[in-house]
């Protein structure tokens, strides 16, 4: 009987224990990689939906508080300043009153100067511009509702108390930033009675290095006036609300993933120690006969890494299955669901911790057991 034979003859003494111990090593690792992987949630969504040169214009007390709209041509004039559209928040639902939905009315024109990663194209941005209830609406929405360009929907809103009737001219980009349904701020102006007031205002501008002098020149303008504005970059946006509102429970999964890491271990660990317990007659036997207590111990290591490279292996496929699956049963999370990915290393990183668990499941029972004299052994069992 060969060396690889042998092994394989000791793990399935008791293929129950081998089994369980292997699944509960394939549950932390898939608990291990999906919690881990959630602080790389917040860099995925910076590094794919922010625009470095698109600043954003808000009142300086809240996000929730409204700007004339006169701003926006006064802003046009500020050095660096290519394009500057008005934005503001409607929400709203669609059939079913519990589930709302991100509807936002932006200015006409500039779409695609001031948003080309929504992916619109002449044609689209053309009927948008020309008919005045055209909508944008995010992929997602539209397989979620069976939509079709060209069709008309009507949605209640929720912010304001008037409904919408928008038609579908366009399909924004699956990767795109921001809303899942856009229609045109005018119209939205109409319907409310034209306030005259906008949520913020995005700004264009010719390069990433003119950022800190145009949102400077920006709030100065602004300065000691009724509604001060705070001009921040995309990326400081997202990371100032996502952060403060995720970032201690993204950073906690981290925290969370490690308990799991170290109970499973210490349960393996403890699965091992009864294997090796009922084995050391045998162990000391071999002893006796000529083998030394290291290829002994080398042996019994080759099994726990075995185990816990099996149970690796297999929390990295389930992991990964995982994620593929998730943006196809999980609307709700829009484009969170599409930003999470399980990227190389993490599975790179649960293989190795899984093998070392399993490599030490082995190892310390083994060195543990075979430290005593042969006659000690022999004579305990």
């Amino acid at each position: 009987m060969n060396y690889f034979s042998l092994v394989l003859r000791n793990i399935t003494r008791n293929k129950r224990r081998t089994i369980l111990t292997t699944l509960s090593i394939t549950v932390s690792k898939f608990i291990f990689a999906s919690l881990i992987s959630l602080p790389e949630l917040l860099n995925q969504v910076l590094r794919d939906r922010a625009n470095s040169l698109r600043l954003i214009c808000h009142s300086k007390a809240s996000l929730f508080y409204m700007l004339p709209e006169s701003y926006r041509r006064r802003i046009e004039t500020v050095p660096h300043v290519e394009a500057v559209a008005a934005y503001s928040v409607f929400m709203g639902t669609y059939r079913d009153p519990n589930e709302q939905l991100g509807i936002l009315a932006v200015d006409d024109d500039h779409i695609r100067e001031i948003f080309p990663d929504w992916d619109i194209g002449a044609e689209t941005e053309h009927e948008f511009v020309s008919m005045r209830t055209a909508a944008l609406v995010a992929t997602n929405l539209m397989k979620l509702y069976g939509w079709k360009v060209g069709q008309t929907i009507m949605l209640r809103g929720t912010l304001y108390p008037v409904d919408l009737q928008l038609t579908i001219v366009g399909v924004l980009n699956e990767e795109a930033a921001g809303p899942r349904i856009i229609f045109r701020r005018d119209y939205m102006e109409e319907l409310l009675g034209r306030p005259g007031t906008a949520n913020l205002f995005w700004v264009k501008i010719d390069s990433s290095k003119s950022a800190p002098e145009v949102i400077a020149a920006i709030d100065e303008m602004f300065a000691n006036s009724e509604n001060e504005t705070a001009t921040e970059t995309e990326v400081a946006l997202i990371k100032n609300e996502i952060g403060s509102n995720l970032g201690l429970m993204l950073n906690g999964a981290k925290f969370l993933a490690a308990i799991v890491m170290f109970t499973i271990g210490l349960v393996a660990v403890n699965t091992a120690a009864m294997a090796v317990r009922e084995r050391r007659h045998e162990m000391a036997v071999m002893r006796a006969i000529g083998f030394t207590r290291n290829s002994i111990i080398a042996r019994i290591l080759v099994e726990g890494l075995l185990i816990g490279v099996t149970g690796g292996v297999l929390g990295c496929v389930l992991a990964y299955l995982g994620f593929e699956l998730l943006p196809h049963v999980s609307g709700a999370l829009g484009p969170l669901a599409l930003a999470m990915t399980l990227e190389p290393r993490i599975i790179a990183y649960s293989f190795l911790i899984a093998a070392a668990i399993g490599a030490a499941s082995g190892f310390i029972p083994a060195t543990l057991a075979t430290r005593g004299a042969i006659s000690t052994e022999l004579r305990a069992v």
